[in-house]
């Protein structure tokens, strides 16, 4: 363990130099807008190396999105808005949190229990309250990406049919009950049925 804290430390040791002052002028440079594509691209790399099944780039790969972590958090600190640690702290609680079947004693049967529970618990963490399984993915993403995401996230919550006419009383009985939002002119309440 002693040898990964050390060479972590130096990864954050060499990520601090570059973007000091007797660092690399282009680093300094840097902000989390100048430096977002090249995290994309980096993402896709990795993706390309799993799919070749190429330890070796995979490895690489994930080197360079650690890098792009630690130089985000390091520019952040910088700035005095958050820093590695909070980043790497934020993660651990989060994924204790959302695994109460390993950290807690939350029972689940099969994968599609973890799944539920995971959209449940996400729910109930996020700020806004009117965002939902569907509107919590990213805008950003490719467009066959974002639906195939749009599509799995629909099917996870009821929405997936082998045949079409269970598909039309679906939509017939949500534009009732969007008929019946609008006429009680809550926004919120129309907002989550359309």
């Amino acid at each position: 363990m002693s040898d990964y804290l050390t060479t972590y430390q130096e990864l954050t040791d060499v990520v601090k130099k570059l973007l000091s002052p007797e660092g690399c002028p282009w680093d300094r440079e840097q902000t989390h807008e100048s430096l977002k594509h090249y995290l994309i691209e980096e993402a896709y790399e990795l993706v390309e190396a799993i799919e070749e099944n190429d330890d070796k780039k995979i490895e690489e790969e994930l080197g360079d999105l650690l890098f792009h972590v630690v130089i985000h958090s390091a520019i952040a600190e910088k700035n005095k808005r958050f820093d590695l640690e909070t980043v790497t702290s934020r993660i651990t609680e989060k994924m204790i949190r959302r695994h109460p079947h390993v950290f807690g004693d939350h029972k689940v049967n099969s994968v599609e229990d973890v799944w539920r529970n995971w959209d449940h618990i996400k729910r109930l963490e996020k700020k806004d309250k009117n965002e939902t399984a569907l509107t919590a993915v990213p805008r950003n993403l490719p467009a066959l990406l974002r639906a195939e995401k749009i599509q799995k996230r629909a099917a996870r919550s009821g929405f997936d049919w082998d045949h079409i006419a269970p598909v039309w009383e679906k939509v017939e009985e949500e534009i009732v009950e969007l008929k019946e939002a609008i006429n009680t002119t809550d926004k919120s309440q129309i907002r989550n049925e359309l």
